[in-house]
């Protein structure tokens, strides 16, 4: 031990008399880690903060009429369960709960879970299941419209076919449009198969502190980054009159950018975040069913930036706040920011000793870890509602930094694939006819 600590202590001077001599180094890591890195850490925390500060006892006053709409494409009998979810929730208001089934003649099995449920809960008091079969597959963006068009609720709430939820969800959620200027708010989502393996403990780490966590403090600076395609919900008629869910992938950051941009005109409207309002999905447990989605996720973000949205994405149209935030954090982190790790990760190893590399890499490791863990420390004391369970994940902090750099290097790659192979075009979310005959950008 005390020879792995002289080694370290060697190391690290080493490195301190590297940095003094290039200072091209400096160059490299400044712009990284603290002009873009370092205060979204400190947004989110202080955001968590004033979250935290004002949180008090809330009853609700008024019980608006709910319409679920359920995407359902190929979950089978794990329909049934999140239909069953959605019937228990401890509301006294009405909810509807529309099944709609992509592709039904291809999904049968889906369809008749569906079915099942739809009989299972026929005459609950205030609840009404109503299964939608889509004979013709169209993709999520047609699913999702379909169930609008015939939703009977105030609020419409879309949610995955193979997501479960806390029966407190649907109350904890309506605390939020309690206030009229609330126009829609993002639900939590947690890892349910997080036992599975070590990928699915570095998801759910990456669940708790970026999703959760990051959502919550980005919602109270106003600056909300996405109302997920999983699990949000949204004002009825503010959701028609933007025009719904539209073509392409990515739907969900494409009808929250257009939230934003509705949010301008009418500056008092707010985009919320429901902490405490808990959905449960299952997350890839393999390396490859990881990768294809990541590839998927941040491949869609530069086609939705800087091509869909780049006319969009303007301060006139989204307000400076949001406007610098997307820019920083939409762009910047998530499209230039793998590449500038890649390459500099590249430079490292070519035009310097390997010593010095594996000095700095240490280096930016413990950066990261003491990051991560502020964050978690912060998550379990103000944020989590499962302090006991999520407090057995700390252990795992250790591999995060390593699973966030393996992460940035996906999502390099995807960058690339979109650009060469306009990979949302190929997306599972629906058939490759729809999505070709979409607008091009």
């Amino acid at each position: 031990m005390k020879s792995m600590l002289q080694d370290s202590l060697v190391l690290l001077d080493y490195l301190r008399g590297m940095l003094l001599e290039n200072g091209e180094l400096w160059f490299l890591l400044f712009p990284v880690m603290i002009l873009i890195e370092m205060p979204l850490y400190l947004l989110v925390l202080t955001g968590i903060f004033r979250w935290s500060h004002s949180l008090g006892p809330q009853d609700l006053t008024r019980f608006p009429s709910i319409s679920f709409v359920i995407t359902c494409y190929g979950e089978g009998d794990a329909i049934g369960i999140t239909i069953d979810t959605l019937v228990e929730q401890v509301y006294p208001g009405k909810i509807e709960i529309l099944a709609v089934v992509d592709g039904a003649v291809q999904n049968h099995d889906t369809y008749q879970a569906a079915l099942a449920g739809e009989k299972r809960h026929a005459g609950v008091r205030n609840r009404k299941v109503r299964v939608l079969p889509k004979w013709q597959r169209g993709g999520r963006v047609s699913t999702l419209n379909a169930g609008l068009s015939v939703a009977c609720g105030e609020i419409v709430i879309n949610v995955d076919g193979d997501t479960s939820f806390d029966n407190d969800m649907v109350y904890t959620m309506m605390k939020q449009f309690e206030s009229t200027d609330v126009i829609a708010s993002g639900g939590a989502l947690r890892v349910r198969n997080h036992d599975a393996n070590i990928l699915t403990k570095m998801q759910s780490l990456e669940y708790m502190l970026s999703m959760q966590a990051g959502k919550t403090g980005m919602a109270k600076w106003g600056v909300l980054n996405n109302i997920s395609g999983a699990f949000g919900a949204f004002r009825k008629s503010l959701l028609k009159q933007v025009g719904g869910w539209d073509t392409h992938t990515a739907e969900d950051l494409d009808l929250t950018m257009r939230l934003k941009q509705y949010k301008r005109r009418y500056p008092k409207n707010q985009l919320a975040f429901a902490t405490h309002a808990i959905g449960h999905t299952d997350v890839p447990d393999t390396l490859k069913g990881l990768v294809m989605q990541r590839l998927r996720w941040d491949g869609d973000l530069l086609f939705l930036f800087l091509r869909k949205h780049k006319k969009g994405l303007s301060p006139s149209l989204l307000g400076w706040g949001n406007f610098l935030f997307t820019l920083t954090y939409g762009v910047l982190q998530n499209v230039l920011l793998p590449f500038l790790v890649v390459i500099f990760t590249f430079y490292m190893l070519i035009f310097y000793p390997l010593k010095f590399v594996l000095a700095l890499s240490i280096v930016i490791y413990f950066v990261y870890l003491l990051l991560s863990a502020l964050l978690f420390i912060v998550y379990i004391g103000l944020v989590s509602e499962r302090r006991k369970e999520d407090l057995k994940f700390a252990k795992w902090l250790l591999l995060y930094p390593i699973y966030q750099f393996v992460m940035r290097l996906i999502n390099a790659f995807s960058m690339v694939n979109e650009v060469v192979r306009r990979s949302h075009e190929e997306s599972s979310m629906a058939p490759w006819w729809v999505l070709k005959r979409g607008k091009k950008f």
